[in-house]
């Protein structure tokens, strides 16, 4: 009996934590709630619906790993809990793993077979993965595929149309039904005249997307800049303060900036960026300042804040942008551009590092890519995703203070050498130096462990600290966490998170930060901020149709 009355007593505890823990989720208090339902797993780990919460409290976070880890658990308790799968499937969803979502929802949809809302992420998941396979049937080779950055003079745009103005699809096109005449004269059946007309045309296309579009002197007219054209204007090749500061007024006020002027900025950006090693030194004078900021995600109104509160990028009032500029803000081009102009304008004022949101996964899935289509065109996005794998993947302030978007490796003995050393232009791979530099995390415990994200490595003080040791250097600062109080100190004072998106995706409360660092002592002095508002245009406005289902 003494046993049976304490297992109802843990039963009776478990539910009470679960109760709060799910305030504090309700509360956008994701952190408190993970620690509560662990608390009430703790008491009772055999109820399903207490791994299941913990799992969607980590999908809150980001934390897509560890919510893998729960619902497999909750399912493994529970096999015909459909919550298990529904969670384990929108996690998988989150980082790009569309197949294994896939079996989830098809799981979730034979237990709960008249649910409307599993019938409808059903469906959208079965169109992402055919979506996958399409992409995946007409990929070609890097090594067959020429720049798109490499068809485009900026120069060139406004002159009007040459003699070669003729699309290489019209071209085909017309061939195409010459050829489709030439066979009904002679007798062949219609229906394969048509099917090899539509084929040639969209191999006419495929074949002008793998030689780099054709935005030059042939096909400009629909980019000249209107003489109505009120907005930003750049004169000549030199992007000046005034331009920048005329384009962010008028982003302010959710006006565009021309095309031209785009290709410009971003192809300016690429030059300055691709010449840049992977592991960038900055050198700060003695009684000068710098300021590093983390993660801004699209948030262009806080990013103007920044701004306001530190002063505008120049060679005497120097930032670095730690990564995650684009992605779940749906101003994200807005901060793109921004930030490209101010380098642009003057190198030195600006340095950029890259994040795991500079990559096409993640913008596949997060907004950028639907966003660029949205305000630019397509050819932008695979403009961008050029101009993303030039950028540098760390930086050293003199010779003490290292910053990366994400953290340290799964080895020790890693050298600054050695990162200068990888070959960046690329996709980020799923493992390797590349790889961990942008996804760690840091966490409390010696040693390492598993990644809470399921991509990268979670690496304790004892590796900060011999990785310092090693390159003989002071500090590591890192982003790519969301932080109440927009930044954290951890592993004995020896690495900072600074994180600079306030109130994230709306929703998580915080604030943002940033770190202005003095010469010579190189001191880190935090300053925190809170959002301000913005335009009526929510968080992932832009995203995956399928991932928007479960926001």
């Amino acid at each position: 009996m003494p046993n049976m009355e304490t297992y109802k007593s843990d039963v009776s505890r478990a539910e009470e934590l679960k109760l709060l823990a799910n305030e504090a989720f309700k509360a956008h208090k994701y952190s408190q709630a993970i620690d509560l339902y662990s608390q009430a797993i703790e008491q009772n780990s055999q109820n399903a619906v207490y791994w299941a919460n913990r799992s969607f409290a980590h999908l809150k976070l980001e934390e897509y790993g560890s919510a893998i880890q729960d619902a497999s658990k909750a399912i493994e308790v529970d096999p015909r809990y459909s919550k298990g799968y529904y969670r384990r499937g929108a996690a998988s969803l989150a980082m790009g793993k569309f197949k294994e979502a896939l079996k989830d929802f098809q799981q979730v949809k034979r237990l709960c077979p008249n649910d409307p809302d599993a019938t409808k992420k059903l469906k959208e998941c079965e169109k992402a993965v055919m979506k996958l396979k399409f992409a995946e049937a007409i990929s070609v080779p890097e090594s067959q595929r020429r720049p798109v950055a490499d068809s485009i003079n900026y120069r060139s745009i406004g002159t009007g149309p040459t003699s070669s103005s003729v699309s290489t699809e019209v071209t085909v096109a017309v061939l195409a039904l010459a050829v489709g005449v030439a066979m009904v004269i002679i007798g062949t059946a219609g229906a394969p005249v048509v099917a090899i007309i539509v084929v040639v045309v969209l191999g006419a296309r495929w074949w002008r997307g793998i030689h780099g579009g054709v935005y030059t002197k042939s096909r400009v007219n629909d980019l000249e800049v209107e003489p109505q054209y009120s907005g930003a204007r750049i004169d000549g090749d030199v992007v000046t303060l005034d331009f920048v500061k005329k384009m962010m007024e008028d982003f302010k006020n959710q006006k565009t900036l021309h095309q031209r002027y785009a290709f410009q900025i971003v192809l300016q950006t690429k030059d300055l960026l691709q010449k840049l090693p992977s592991l960038v030194d900055i050198s700060v004078p003695n009684g000068n300042h710098f300021t590093v900021c983390g993660d801004v995600h699209g948030q262009f109104y806080d990013l103007l804040n920044i701004f306001e509160l530190n002063g505008l990028p120049s060679e005497e009032n120097p930032y670095l942008f730690n990564g995650d500029f684009v992605d779940r803000g749906s101003f994200s081009l807005e901060v793109i551009l921004t930030l490209f102009a101010f380098k642009c304008m003057s190198p030195s004022a600006i340095y950029l590092a890259r994040g795991n949101h500079e990559s096409k996964s993640m913008n596949r899935i997060y907004g950028f890519e639907g966003e660029v289509q949205s305000k630019l065109s397509e050819k932008f996005v695979e403009l961008f995703a050029e101009v993303f794998c030039c950028l540098p993947l760390a930086h050293v302030i003199n010779g003490k203070v290292f910053v990366v978007h994400g953290g340290l490796f799964s080895v020790d003995g890693v050298k600054l050498s050695d990162i200068r050393a990888i070959n960046r232009f690329c996709e980020p791979p799923e493992e390797g130096l590349m790889c961990e530099l942008l996804w760690s995390d840091p966490q409390p415990a010696p040693g390492r462990g598993p990644s809470k994200r399921g991509v990268g490595l979670s690496f304790g003080g004892d590796v900060t600290k011999r990785f310092l040791q090693d390159n003989k250097l002071d500090l590591v600062v890192r982003s790519h966490e969301v932080k109440d109080e927009g930044y954290e100190i951890e592993h004995d004072g020896k690495l900072i998170t600074v994180f600079s998106a306030p109130n994230y995706c709306d929703q998580m409360g915080n604030k943002g930060a940033f770190i202005r660092f003095e010469a010579p002592d190189l001191k880190p002095n935090i300053v925190t901020f809170s959002a301000v508002p913005h335009p009526d245009v929510k968080p992932m406005a832009y995203a995956n149709n399928f991932l928007r289902l479960f926001q």
